[in-house]
């Protein structure tokens, strides 16, 4: 069996995933050589030219070793935990040890200390322990998952949120994973940069259940809430108070425009316009 630093110099998580699932189906189809790092082996894609290596981002020591030789790093963001940012950065400490020279990591539209969004301050301390690790990076900022929208909606066909008229240019995970290949097919040119990965349109809640109406025949609408209703509506179901915060500010950072603006940069990474919401609900599942 090859040692670690004998395998693939491109290095994908999330490969079990959907995001890290289409980016390494797109590397594989494309020719390009990789190894998934995966929690479990039994898991893992069968592609061409990719080799499985297990560990995970709080195991430092496996990790390490699963990135010996590895010179590029697509990194995509652990399952929303309570402790993620410390898993972030043991992996990303243990990338540095293992020589990895170039980080490429999935992050949040709007990522900032002071976010709204909980889970974007998240982000943007990992992109911190990144840049202060000493490896070269590039940041894809994704706004929200246009893939996730009819999902929001109840069993009553409602999205309740405390969004007001709040807009957001949601982007499809396709896109994405188009986006992230673009880069590791030439990560040199990318160092140093972060893209705002939109869609091509901005959409408030209500209208954003107009298109999902019209796209799937399903009827949803928008019903607003306040700060207050919404930590109420959720608190039956009995998560940490974390993950509430993550679930109420996902729709208080729209009504702060935070998610709002369409970027240029999904086109400028792969040449093709960003997929809209109606066009999304038309197209196949990948």
């Amino acid at each position: 069996m090859a040692s670690a630093s004998d395998l693939p110099g491109l290095a994908v998580t999330g490969s079990t995933g959907g995001l890290g699932g289409m980016v390494a189906r797109q590397l594989a189809a494309a020719g390009t050589a990789q190894r998934l790092l995966v929690r479990d082996a039994g898991r893992a894609p069968q592609l061409d030219n990719a080799t499985s290596v297990v560990c995970s981002y709080s195991d430092s020591d496996a990790a390490r070793r699963a990135l010996d030789g590895a010179k590029v790093l697509f990194m995509v963001s652990a399952a929303e935990t309570e402790d993620r940012v410390q898993q972030h950065a043991a992996f990303v400490d243990a990338a540095a040890a293992a020589g990895v020279e170039h980080v490429v990591y999935t992050s949040l539209y709007g990522a900032a200390p002071d976010a709204t969004f909980t889970l974007a301050r998240d982000h943007y301390a990992t992109e911190e322990h990144i840049r202060t690790s000493g490896m070269k990076y590039t940041f894809l900022r994704d706004n929200f998952y246009l893939d996730f929208l009819p999902r929001l909606a109840g069993e009553d066909g409602v999205i309740r949120g405390p969004a007001g008229e709040g807009t957001f240019a949601g982007v499809a995970r396709e896109d994405i994973a188009r986006c992230a290949l673009a880069v590791l097919r030439d990560p040199a040119i990318h160092q140093g940069k972060t893209y705002n990965l939109t869609g091509p349109e901005e959409l408030t809640l209500a209208r954003a259940a107009e298109v999902i109406t019209e796209g799937t025949g399903r009827t949803v609408s928008f019903q607003p809430e306040t700060v207050d209703e919404a930590y109420a509506s959720r608190a039956p179901y009995g998560v940490p108070q974390w993950q509430l915060d993550a679930w109420v500010s996902t729709y208080t950072t729209m009504a702060a425009g935070e998610m709002a603006g369409v970027s240029p940069d999904v086109h400028g990474l792969t040449g093709q316009d960003p997929i809209s919401l109606a066009e999304f609900l038309t197209r196949p599942v990948l």
